[in-house]
């Protein structure tokens, strides 16, 4: 296994989550969109090959998955995710990286899980939001207030401190320093997203000392070891704190993109209809319904294969 070739995780996700779906409820109908899913795409077959290879790993070191006992949906990613960990530390370097991560962001200070949002007031009266699948560690000490982001996305809003400790979020790519402010830092790949509400924060990529300030209304899009240019922050970037998604003319691929991260399981777009345009507000709590409505005014269908896997394709 360990000289696989890599697959992306995308796929190797949804394979993770009909093995599950297929452990715990193999009515014939779930079997048949099993088998639909294979045939769609030799990737398919090439996942499911892997973890069949694995299958005495997964009963060995997750048990719960070979019993049909997992009635909720939250239960039920609990398990995907324990077999996205095992298939990804036996296929290599990259895997096992990611394997670390994820147990990494498990043992994080504060986090939430997919679809779920978290408001706390940190020790020094600051205010924190988690946004969905977000992690983050927190390191308050004498010098200085800090947050290491492990993944996800939060709003910051700072209070004044009596002992003047500076306030920073640090993440994989760089940190970000409070200037007395109201931020948004989301961590995408390989990349940090910073979207400043209220008055600045300084930014510094992790291979360079110079800082870049981004100003209210701003926004800045850097990598460890490049800051990017300083533009006019996208609107409603912090929507998500209210429980809505707000966009304005874009792809329906992205609306997509955007929405999965708040649905357990996989949520796909076909090719024929991704660069289809939208404008509108979706609300979050309910991405099912959110999906239905992109049908009113697109000349797209909604293909429910498994509770954990969606696609949105051409009429």
């Amino acid at each position: 296994m360990a000289g696989a070739p890599p697959l992306d995780r995308n796929v190797l996700e949804a394979a993770a989550s009909w093995y599950v779906e297929l452990r715990c409820d193999a009515d014939e109908r779930t079997r048949a969109a099993h088998q639909r899913w294979l045939l769609s795409d030799p990737l398919h077959r090439q996942a499911w090959e892997r973890l069949a290879r694995l299958q005495g790993t997964f009963e060995h070191v997750a048990p719960g998955i070979a019993r049909p006992t997992l009635s909720s949906a939250r239960a039920k990613r609990r398990e995907v995710l324990k077999v996205m960990s095992i298939v990804l530390a036996a296929g290599g370097a990259g895997g096992l990286a990611w394997h670390e991560g994820g147990i990494a962001r498990l043992m994080a200070d504060q986090r939430t899980g997919v679809g779920e949002r978290r408001s706390l007031r940190l020790e020094d009266g600051s205010r924190l939001q988690l946004n969905t699948a977000t992690a983050v560690d927190i390191r308050y000490t004498a010098q200085w207030r800090a947050l290491h982001l492990l993944g996800g996305e939060i709003l910051v809003q700072t209070a004044r401190d009596a002992q003047a400790r500076a306030f920073i979020v640090h993440t994989e790519q760089g940190s970000i320093r409070a200037l007395g402010t109201r931020f948004t830092v989301r961590c995408d790949a390989d990349v940090t997203r910073v979207f400043v509400l209220e008055h600045a924060v300084e930014v510094r990529t992790a291979h360079t000392l110079a800082a870049v300030r981004v100003e209210a209304g701003q926004q800045l899009v850097f990598r460890a070891d490049e800051a990017g240019v300083v533009q006019p922050a996208t609107a409603l970037a912090d929507a998500w704190t209210r429980d809505m998604l707000v966009v304005d003319d874009w792809r329906l691929a992205d609306v997509v993109s955007e929405l999965q991260r708040y649905r357990p399981g996989h949520l796909g777009c076909d090719a024929a209809v991704s660069e289809l345009r939208l404008s509108g507000a979706f609300q979050l709590g309910n991405i099912d319904t959110a999906l239905d409505n992109l049908t009113r005014t697109l000349p797209v269908r909604i293909r429910r294969f498994s509770r954990f896997w969606t696609r949105v394709e051409a009429v």
